[in-house]
């Protein structure tokens, strides 16, 4: 189960959007604190009830609830009505108006429930952290009834996407292609430039302490944890460095009378092919506390080996 959250001013429009596919594939499951005779009224009373905070400018709250297929005959109405009920509750829209459609247009079920984001006390439901309160709310619903776990970014059609968010999964996909074979991170730069996909590190101040890495297609700049979680610049810098140490025991193996490789030529490595993009302008973003940690215990090991 993911959820996916759209915010607007027009409830007319995603009314309209939800209830306009050809006959049988749009179904009403409930409509909460609101009566449904009519979408042009049901939108007139939300509408009516967002007047009390007129300063809200996108009172509106579509989300969309998918579940995979392998639980469709799992998922009945009854089942769905309930699961979205406790979602809603759980974000905070217990106390407001919302309905729930429910589409059959995909191979996976899913429902559209328009939320009103003005309560029926007339104050303004809070959407502070509602993506990573979502995000968990989801994870907890998925264990607590038992469905599918999503293959994350694996199970995405490809061929449906558009726009920004074609293009970051096409830097997903490169990036997971050269990951597994970059020993060092001059390899991963250059073979993602083959790709078209620049690669540029947040560095600190005027030091040389990296902080974050954005990723650059066609235009658009996209930081490695907005790709994907395990594309942040810690995670990548160890995976990279496993494959370093992992082709340094290959060598051995293979030369058993060679000396070994000492550690700092992969911050050296890093360092190199950090400066080979420098000159390149880095976007001004948030620090990842991992990463920051990450910078620690790099440090503290060069300055051990420092000290021996």
């Amino acid at each position: 189960m993911i959820a996916k959250i759209i915010k607007g001013a027009d409830f007319g429009g995603v009314i309209n959007y939800m209830l306009s596919k050809e006959k049988g594939k749009a179904k009403v499951l409930v409509s909460n604190n609101i009566g449904f005779i009519d979408q042009n009224l049901c939108a007139d009373e939300f509408t009516l009830q967002a007047s009390m905070r007129p300063n809200v400018q996108k009172p509106v709250c579509h989300t969309i609830l998918s579940f995979s297929a392998s639980d469709a005959e799992r998922l009945t109405d009854d089942v769905m009505v309930k699961i979205a009920n406790e979602y809603l509750h759980e974000m905070g829209y217990g106390d407001t108006q919302s309905l729930i459609v429910r589409h059959s247009d995909r191979q996976h079920p899913h429902l559209h429930i328009c939320i009103n984001r003005i309560g029926n006390d007339g104050k303004t439901i809070s959407d502070c952290n509602e993506k990573y309160r979502s995000t968990k709310i989801c994870r907890e619903l998925t264990e607590h009834y038992g469905l599918t776990v999503g293959e994350g970014k694996k199970a995405v059609n490809r061929h449906r996407l558009r726009g920004e968010d074609k293009l970051r999964y096409e830097i997903f996909d490169a990036i997971k292609a050269v990951l597994s074979k970059s020993k060092n991170w001059k390899e991963f730069v250059e073979d993602l430039d083959k790709q078209g996909i620049t690669t540029r590190f947040k560095i600190k101040g005027n030091t040389d302490v990296v902080q974050g890495i954005i990723f650059v297609k066609d235009g658009f700049s996209f930081s490695g944890s907005k790709i994907d979680r395990s594309y942040s610049f810690s995670r990548l810098n160890a995976e990279i460095e496993r494959n370093s140490h992992k082709q340094e025991q290959i060598n051995l193996q293979n030369e058993p009378m060679a000396h070994p490789v000492d550690e700092s030529n992969f911050i050296t490595d890093l360092s190199e092919a950090i400066s080979e993009v420098l000159s390149m302008p880095t976007p001004s973003t948030g620090v990842d506390v991992d990463e920051l940690r990450f910078q620690k215990k790099l440090r503290n090991r060069a300055n051990r080996k420092r000290r021996i």
